[in-house]
């Protein structure tokens, strides 16, 4: 017996914290304050939350995070979990508190992430910590690194499709037209295609401005079962669908460089929804390096296979095109707060859905996409989320 998880939820809150360089915060107190918001924003109190997810920050890791954090907030919850998927913990988070919440386990979760890597971490540790995602025996000894490993599957794509540096770089200077348009964004100076491809080379074909920032900052949701959402004061967002995929863990045993196990996560997410790509008006996809939101745009339906730089100029992936992305900024521009990182793509897609967007919102918002990717093309989740008049 199978129970569909269809419109089974719905998330009443959200808070996200400053980003950037909060050099007064460490990673409990940024969690905390993320929690601290997305309950306010709710109209909870903390001793009505019966469900605590968290992911373990880097900066501050604990051997059982969402215990001691919970000892922390003084929350005493029946549902306790901390996950890690990378930049996908997030959405499988949601995808837990659904089930949690639809088999009777817990009543209200609060999925809160926060980290300070950017103040909280020396450049050395921040590259150590970047190692422990590639094989110690195959990949390693032979100088393949976090970043490398997404270099080689940028210049694959390039060799196998054409892609071109330029449609790389679109990606990083759509990110920066919205994080413009965003006061919370990290950055807000405009970018040119010009200005990225004459930045500093990473990895080659990388440049400094494909790659992701490196910030601190934490956000929160509350999930409750989708009956209770109008007893909440803010318009509420319903999970439609949501699905996985997971096909490595290490880039030596990728199937692929040039596919992901976005191809599955999309999919299955579209089919719980009953929905198709073309029917969502957003989508907030992960995008730690350019070349990222290219192979996950393909994947997970947007356009063929091949056809992701051709599908990411003339404006199409911007407020005003066929398929705006990263509304707040993303990764590229609003912040990459580690693991936490997808949970700003979650928080942006409940903000377009309650056209709260002001200077950013899609027009007539009622369904989008929300994707994360953890290690290198490895783990990946899609969450797919709408109004009510979407149910």
């Amino acid at each position: 017996m199978s129970i569909s998880l269809r419109g089974s939820v719905a998330i009443v809150g959200l808070g996200e914290t400053a980003v950037g360089s909060l050099p007064d915060n460490g990673s409990t107190e940024i969690c905390a304050e993320a929690a601290r918001l997305a309950l306010l924003d709710a109209g909870l109190g903390k001793h009505q939350v019966d469900g605590l997810i968290t992911c373990n920050p880097w900066v501050e890791p604990h051997l059982y995070h969402a215990e001691m954090f919970s000892e922390y907030m003084q929350i005493f919850p029946r549902f306790c979990m901390t996950l890690n998927a990378g930049g996908a913990t997030s959405l499988t988070a949601v995808l837990r508190a659904a089930s949690a919440i639809m088999t009777g386990v817990c009543e209200t979760v609060l999925i809160t992430h926060g980290d300070n890597p950017r103040t909280g971490m020396s450049g050395r540790e921040t590259g150590q910590k970047m190692t422990t995602t590639m094989n110690p025996q195959f990949e390693l000894p032979y100088g393949i690194g976090l970043t490398n490993g997404y270099a080689m599957a940028a210049r694959a794509h390039s060799h196998k499709y054409g892609t071109t540096e330029e449609q790389r770089a679109q990606v990083a200077v759509s990110a920066r037209r919205h994080a413009c348009l965003n006061p919370a964004a990290e950055m807000s100076e405009p970018l040119t295609i010009s200005d990225v491809l004459n930045s500093p080379l990473v990895a080659d074909p990388l440049h400094a401005l494909d790659c992701s920032l490196w910030s601190d900052g934490g956000a929160a949701i509350v999930v409750v079962a989708a009956e209770r959402a109008k007893d909440f004061p803010n318009k509420p967002v319903y999970m439609l669908g949501c699905g996985e995929g997971h096909w490595h863990e290490h880039l030596f045993q990728s199937r692929s460089l040039t596919s992901t196990a976005a191809s599955e996560s999309g999919p299955r997410a579209f089919d719980m929804a009953g929905l198709k790509p073309e029917d969502m008006d957003f989508a907030e996809i992960y995008d730690c390096f350019t070349n990222v939101a290219i192979v996950e745009l393909e994947d997970l339906g947007f356009c063929a296979k091949g056809e992701g730089g051709a599908f990411v100029e003339n404006g199409n992936i911007e407020l005003g095109g066929s398929l705006p992305i990263n509304t707040h900024g993303g990764l590229l521009a609003h912040s990459h707060t580690g693991h936490p990182g997808s949970m700003f793509a979650i928080t942006e897609g409940i903000t377009q859905l309650r056209g709260d967007g002001e200077a950013r919102q899609v027009a007539d918002a009622e369904v989008g996409l929300v994707h994360g990717q953890g290690g290198v093309l490895s783990s990946h989740a899609t969450l797919i989320l709408g109004t009510e008049a979407a149910l």
